[in-house]
C-alpha cells in the first residue's frame, strides 16, 4: 500500500464539503472519531486491526497532476480549489487504538484531530481500511478459539473479495491467530508463514493415486501431508498414504511433519477411522488435518463429536467474513476547537435510533483491568484533561440504566489508556510492530477476555461507561436539542 496512491480513494462529497469549506474559509481544527456501533458475528468483541495501512495511506496523501486533471475534468470544482488541493497535505494529529486490541463498540478507535477539510477527507479510506480488517480479524480470532490451540491455516484467497481483500485479509487472520496463510504474496509483504499441500489435480494428473503420493513424498519429505480424499477416503486415500509413510520408515527418511488432509465428507467419521488406521500401521504421530467449509461453528461441533483432527484449513467463511460480511464503523464529528478560548466545543449527533446518538467531546478511553486476574472489568470514556488513577476509588455505572453501577476500591484494578499518539502535526510519530508482535500482542489481549464473552452464544457483554462529566456533557446537548425542537413546534 506505501507504494499506492490512494488518496482519490474517497466518496465525491468528501471533496464537495471540502469546496465548501473553502469557499467559506472554514478550516477550523476538529475531533472526529472513528468506531463502531455492534460486534460482529454475535460477537462479545472485536479486534482492533489495519493501523499500519492507515499509517501509509495517510504518509502518501497527496493530489498528483492526473488526480487534478481528473478533478477538472467532472467540471463541479473551481481553480482555486484545484489549486489549493495540489498543495494538500495531512498536518492534524491522530490517536489510534494499537492493533490486535480488543475493542468494543461505540468507543474510538481512531480519533482525528486536524483541520476540517482535511480530517473530512480522510472518512473512507480510513473506514474502508479499519473495517475491513477489524471484521476479518475478529472472524478468525473466533475461528481461532473454536479450535481450542490447533493450528488455523487461512486458505481464503480464491473466494476473497478481490486481491485486497486477500492479502489484508490475510495479514488480519494471522494477527487474531491464525499459524500461517496459503497466500504467497501476504507473506512476502508481512513476513508472515505460508502454507500448504496439495489439490485433488495433483492426484489426478498421475496416473494413479499412489504414484501421486510418492511423487509429492519424494519432493516435500519434512512437509508430506497428503489429500486422501481424492478417490475413496477410507478405502484408498487413507491405506496409500500409509504404504508412501510406510515406505519413507523404510528408506531411513525422519517422519518430522506428514499426515493426511480430508476435504470432503464426513469429518468427524473420516477422522477418527483415519486416526484408527494411522495408529494401528505405527504412525500416532501423523498430522490429520480438515478443510471443506469450515468456520467456528463447525469446528465447535466436530470438536464436540471427539473429531480426531488436530490442524484446520479455513478459508471462504473466514476470508469473507461469510455470516457478517461489515463491521460497520462510523466516522463522526465529536468536537470543534475554540481557539479563542483554548477549549473543545462538544458537537452530537441526534438521532431517533438510540444506539446512533453519538458520543460528543475530545475523548480518551480507559481500560479498567481486575488486578487480581487481569481480566478486562470495562472501558471507561472521559473527556480528553480527565484524569483517573489507580490509587483513587473509581464508580462505574451504565450510561443507559444508571443505577446500575460497579464500585471499585484503589488497589483493586489496573487502569490502561488505550489511544495512543500516531500523527503529531502531521508526522508519524508510531512504529508499528511487526505482524507476527502484533499477533502476540492479540494473543495477550484476547487473555483479557472473560471466557464468557468469548462464547459464540449469547455472549456476555462488557460495558462502555461514561465519565460523569461525559455523562451530563451529552444530555445537556440532547436536552438542548429537545428544547429547539419544542420552541420550533411552538
Amino acid at each position: 500500500m506505501n507504494e499506492r496512491n490512494l488518496t482519490l480513494l474517497t466518496d465525491l462529497y468528501e471533496l464537495t464539503m471540502m469546496q465548501g469549506y473553502f469557499e467559506n474559509q472554514s478550516d477550523e481544527t476538529v475531533v472526529f472519531d472513528a468506531f463502531y456501533r455492534s460486534n460482529p458475528s454475535g460477537s462479545g468483541y472485536a479486534i482492533c486491526c489495519g493501523l499500519q495501512q492507515i499509517i501509509e495511506y495517510i504518509e502518501n496523501l497527496h493530489f498528483t497532476e492526473g488526480d487534478i486533471s481528473y478533478l477538472r475534468s467532472l467540471g463541479i470544482f473551481k481553480e482555486d480549489f484545484l489549486a489549493y488541493l495540489a498543495d494538500f497535505k495531512f498536518t492534524g494529529d491522530i490517536y489510534a487504538i494499537p492493533e490486535g486490541t480488543v475493542i468494543f463498540p461505540n468507543e474510538p478507535l481512531v480519533k482525528v484531530v486536524a483541520p476540517v477539510m482535511q480530517a473530512q477527507l480522510l472518512e473512507p479510506a480510513l473506514l474502508n481500511i479499519i473495517n475491513h480488517q477489524s471484521l476479518i480479524a475478529t472472524k478468525a480470532s473466533r475461528v481461532c478459539y473454536a479450535a481450542e490451540g490447533d493450528g488455523i491455516m487461512e486458505f481464503g484467497l480464491r473466494r476473497a473479495q478481490g486481491p485486497d481483500a486477500g492479502i489484508y485479509g490475510a495479514r488480519a487472520a494471522v494477527i487474531a491467530g491464525c499459524i500461517g496463510t496459503s497466500n504467497v504474496l501476504a507473506g512476502q509483504m508481512f513476513d508472515i508463514p505460508v502454507k500448504g499441500t496439495h489439490a485433488h489435480s495433483w492426484i489426478m494428473s498421475f496416473e494413479d493415486e499412489l504414484t501421486a503420493f510418492r511423487a509429492y513424498a519424494k519432493l516435500y519429505p519434512s512437509a508430506c501431508i497428503l489429500l486422501v480424499d481424492t478417490y475413496n477416503t477410507l478405502k484408498s486415500g487413507v491405506p496409500h498414504a500409509i504404504q508412501v509413510f510406510q515406505e519413507m520408515r523404510d528408506a531411513g527418511i525422519p517422519l518430522t511433519f506428514y499426515g493426511i488432509r480430508l476435504d470432503s465428507g464426513d469429518l468427524a467419521y473420516l477422522s477418527k477411522q483415519a486416526r484408527k488406521m494411522l495408529d494401528e500401521a505405527g504412525f500416532p504421530d501423523a498430522v490429520i488435518s480438515a478443510s471443506c467449509d469450515l468456520d467456528e461453528y463447525l469446528i465447535a461441533s466436530l470438536k464436540d463429536q471427539n473429531a480426531a483432527i488436530t490442524s484446520w484449513g479455513v478459508g471462504t467463511n473466514l476470508i469473507t467474513s461469510k455470516d457478517c460480511p461489515a463491521f460497520g464503523g462510523v466516522y463522526k464529528l465529536a468536537a470543534i476547537y475554540d481557539k479563542e478560548n483554548d477549549t473543545y466545543i462538544p458537537k452530537i449527533k441526534r438521532s431517533e435510533n438510540p444506539e446512533k446518538i453519538t458520543n460528543p467531546g475530545n475523548k480518551i478511553i480507559y481500560r479498567v483491568y481486575n488486578k487480581k486476574n487481569g481480566k478486562i472489568i470495562g472501558d471507561l470514556l472521559a473527556l480528553y484533561d480527565e484524569v483517573f488513577t489507580e490509587d483513587r476509588n473509581l464508580m462505574l455505572f451504565d450510561p443507559v440504566h444508571t443505577w446500575k453501577k460497579t464500585y471499585l476500591e484503589a488497589g483493586e484494578f489496573t487502569l490502561r489508556q488505550l489511544l495512543v499518539p500516531v500523527f503529531k502535526d502531521g508526522q508519524c510519530i508510531y512504529q508499528s510492530p511487526s505482524v507476527m508482535e502484533i499477533r502476540d500482542i492479540c494473543a495477550k489481549e484476547l487473555a483479557t477476555l472473560w471466557d464468557e464473552t468469548r462464547r459464540f452464544s449469547n455472549p456476555h457483554k462488557v460495558y462502555i461507561d461514561l465519565s460523569r462529566r461525559l455523562y451530563d456533557m451529552k444530555y445537556v446537548l440532547l436536552d438542548r436539542m429537545n428544547t429547539f425542537k419544542e420552541d420550533a413546534a411552538q
